[in-house]
């Protein structure tokens, strides 16, 4: 799953998720009485997401056939697709006016989306069930559009075992890049196969860096690229840097895709920059893992990622389809199934609830997950030029780590091209 960015986290607050006239089901979720205004008439919604696809295919079938055993009278019809493929399907059936009755997204692609109206108002939603200013993300001019259904975090996963061989102490939130770079360079053994660390060199880690370096990503009016600068320069240098020195080259197998994770389950990859939805696949691992909060520059700040549903403005049968919502993003089954599984986290306010989820077994540091939210990265959106612009960022980037360009020529090709899309 590739991820998906949210726009902040805020305090949090209590958690009571209700429409207008509300009224409760027995799962505990608050519904709207207009959401049972489908005459309780037999019906059958659409569900097209990417959410569970790569291994949480059951986890969703799970929390579908509670909703239909809950409401016996709405069928759920779920479509899977593989995040690479989804948005590229999404367009198409947009267009085509095919689009399902329930959707996902995400923050990075909402304010693309929204401005067309193919998202049905989700009237009367009282967001403080959503933790924090999650589903601030997905409301325009005070109209909620989307209800978030996670959110999930990178954090940097560390072979103990490594380290131990090595005589590293583990990381901790208090690292810096040169504490990392140390252990980088301590850790690899390319002769062996063995690499100290894994950053991908995409926009999704360079605009993470460089905040963690201090700079930013747009001017405060967003008319023009800011990242031309020595912060960017040190955010550039930081990720191409490693390139061939402690993580393989796109040559070694870096451009491969799921490299990274052959190589964390090889016991060959000592630090791994990656999201918390890898805790599933790292729990069969053959040696002794933790996690950390990402170590900064000038400072810690970390990417959160965060998906949503949709209810389709076209749907004829909008009442269950928002009632399906409803109970995706906020209901106790939903939240029991991703707390036990580790399938990303329900982006709930209720602090008690979350609690259980330091008690799931590996990583032991579970708690770096919360604490990477002190300090968050924010992306740059730029609407529907967003995704020209992180492949700009990522084939400049790249350029640079495979030594046919400087890192400050990466830097002012990626300013002038992206500068052009903002006009």
């Amino acid at each position: 799953m590739r991820k998906r960015i949210l726009s902040g986290i805020g305090s949090v607050a209590a958690l009571s998720l209700a429409l207008a006239a509300c009224s409760s089901s027995t799962d505990g979720t608050e519904v709207s009485e207009s959401a049972t205004s489908d005459a309780m008439e037999p019906v059958t919604i659409t569900y097209s997401n990417f959410i569970s696809n790569g291994g949480n295919e059951e986890n969703l079938q799970t929390i579908v056939d509670a909703f239909e055993a809950e409401y016996p009278y709405i069928t759920v019809d779920v479509t899977t697709l593989p995040y690479a493929d989804y948005f590229t399907v999404l367009q198409t059936d947009l267009a085509a006016g095919t689009t399902a009755d329930v959707f996902d997204i995400e923050y990075a692609t909402y304010p693309a989306y929204q401005p067309s109206g193919v998202f049905a108002p989700l009237d009367g939603v009282d967001t403080s069930a959503y933790r924090g200013d999650v589903a601030a993300a997905y409301a325009t001019d005070g109209v909620q559009y989307a209800l978030p259904t996670s959110f999930s975090t990178v954090v940097l996963f560390y072979n103990k075992d490594l380290f131990d061989a090595a005589g590293l102490d583990y990381p901790t939130s208090d690292w810096t890049w040169d504490d990392e770079r140390a252990a980088a360079e301590a850790l690899t053994d390319a002769d062996a196969g063995v690499w100290g660390d894994y950053q991908p060199i995409s926009y999704y880690e360079y605009y993470k860096a460089l905040v963690q370096a201090g700079g930013q990503f747009l001017t405060d009016d967003g008319s023009a690229v800011a990242f031309n600068s020595p912060e960017g320069l040190a955010a550039a240098e930081w990720l191409v840097e490693k390139s061939g020195t402690v993580m393989p080259t796109a040559e070694q197998g870096a451009g491969t895709a799921d490299f990274d994770t052959s190589l964390w389950a090889d016991g060959k990859l000592g630090m791994w920059h990656t999201g918390i939805w890898m805790f599933g696949a790292a729990d069969g691992s053959d040696f002794a893992w933790d996690i950390a909060v990402e170590p900064g520059d000038v400072q810690n700040a970390s990417a959160v990622f965060s998906n949503a549903v949709a209810v389709s403005a076209t749907s004829e049968h909008q009442d269950a389809a928002a009632l399906f919502a409803e109970f995706l993003s906020a209901s106790d089954t939903m939240v029991d199934v991703r707390l036990e599984t580790g399938w990303e986290l329900p982006a709930i306010s209720d602090t008690a609830t979350l609690s259980t989820y330091l008690d799931q077994g590996d990583p032991d540091n579970r708690q770096a997950v919360f604490d990477s939210l002190d300090g968050i990265a924010l992306p740059p959106i730029i609407g529907d030029n967003q995704a020209q612009m992180q492949d700009i960022i990522g084939n400049e980037l790249t350029e640079a780590a495979a030594g046919r360009i400087t890192a400050e020529e990466a830097l002012a090709n990626a300013e002038s091209k992206i500068n052009d899309l903002l006009g």
